[in-house]
């Protein structure tokens, strides 16, 4: 009887395990890919890819896009596209870089009249696509020319640079150690990665708990385990690499409270709600009460102010302003979030998920540069990523 009761155990235990894997598809194919492109590049590169420095820098180039893809998820996720956040970075870091270098206005105030700008422009876009019923691609398309002008205008086809430090420790320094200065490790870093372990497991304890008294399905305890043990070691491996070389970037630190803040918003508001309702059917949402005008503001003027913010971190790293500033990344951030499982479509999409696609996309330029390819296979290269990321989307939406 014992034996029996066990291989039941088994049985349910693996059918439970199967049903979180196929509710969960596009999470796990996303982050086996990663891992899959991590391993590849490793021995392509003879280990130099995964050293605690290449990996530290791996993160710093992905963080713009990172800032980028969390507004765009917000619009594709809407049924929109927005192509001109590659150029709009690079005349507001133009914009923020002429105004420190060659101004001299302080950082601080620039910061603030940069992402106000960026604000105006989510504004403009805004006006036309809900309030003019013109179409998103044909608005931002028309922005994507404009402003390269304007970055021009700004620049006077010159490159703009050399800031103060406090303005480039924005993209380029890491937070200070304080407790062993003298130390190789990072302390400082490692502390605040195992108090996130901490905070993590305390969450999922209490979100268990609570889905639990409302009367909602949990995870079978085995595998809520297993899932706390294995995310709690993926947030240790990445404190190690941070602890390894310098330490957490302030850009890092950007990015984790944009994607906290984004994440909240798109799961535990009316808001988030709203978004997800229009990209699943407009019509469907207009007749229960959804304000499409007001939401579709709103998504423009949180994709222009994270452009902002965005092109305030790009310029700091860079220490420069160039009239080729931004260029594609718009395509690189529409690229992250289908990567990450965002529906092209609409109606389907997760922070977690574009964060994860703009490392990926980080991750496919840091490799291919490490192994000295030509910039023309390294466009193929992620032209057909981008290519099978869609297809697997279409793929999954007919099963």
């Amino acid at each position: 009887m014992s034996n029996l009761d066990n291989k039941q155990n088994e049985e349910s235990f693996s059918s439970a395990l199967g049903s979180v894997i196929k509710s969960n598809t596009r999470q796990y194919t996303m982050i086996a890919a990663l891992l899959l492109i991590w391993i590849i590049f490793s021995i392509l590169t003879g280990g130099v890819f995964l050293t605690s420095r290449n990996l530290s820098n791996l993160f710093m180039q992905m963080v713009h896009i990172g800032i980028l893809a969390c507004g765009m998820l917000l619009v594709i996720v809407a049924g929109n596209i927005d192509l001109s956040v590659g150029t709009v970075l690079g005349t507001l870091g133009a914009l923020a870089a002429w105004m420190i270098s060659l101004k001299g206005i302080n950082p601080a105030i620039a910061i603030l009249i940069t992402i106000a700008a960026g604000f105006l422009v989510g504004c403009w876009h805004g006006y036309w696509i809900a309030f003019r019923n013109v179409l998103p691609w044909v608005v931002t398309l028309s922005s994507f020319m404009a402003f390269k002008g304007i970055t021009l205008l700004i620049t006077k086809g010159v490159t703009i640079g050399e800031f103060q430090l406090s303005f480039k420790a924005i993209g380029q320094n890491y937070i200070p150690e304080l407790f062993m200065k003298d130390s190789p490790f990072h302390v400082t870093t490692f502390i605040l990665f195992v108090i996130a372990i901490i905070a993590f497991v305390i969450s999922e304890i209490n979100t268990r708990k609570n889905r639990i008294r409302n009367g909602f399905t949990v995870l079978r305890p085995s595998l809520a385990g297993a899932k706390v043990v294995i995310i709690s070691l993926a947030i240790l491996g990445v404190g190690l690499v941070f602890s390894s070389y310098r330490g957490i970037p302030y850009a890092i630190v950007i990015l984790l409270m944009v994607a906290g803040i984004f994440a909240i918003l798109t799961s535990r508001t009316p808001f988030g709600r709203f978004v997800f309702a229009i990209g699943g059917n407009i019509e469907a949402a207009r007749l229960s009460g959804v304000n499409i005008r007001k939401t579709i503001m709103t998504i423009c003027i949180l994709m222009g102010t994270l452009t902002g913010v965005a092109s305030i971190v790009f310029t700091a790293r860079l220490n420069a302003a160039t009239t080729a500033a931004g260029n594609l990344f718009e395509l690189d951030t529409i690229a992250a979030c289908i990567i990450g499982g965002t529906s092209p479509s609409g109606g389907v999409g997760t922070i977690f998920g574009v964060i994860i696609g703009a490392l990926v996309m980080a991750s496919l330029d840091n490799g291919m540069s490490l192994m000295n390819l030509p910039l023309m296979i390294q466009y193929i290269v992620k032209g057909f990523i981008l290519l099978l990321a869609v297809w697997i989307d279409i793929a999954n939406r007919k099963r």
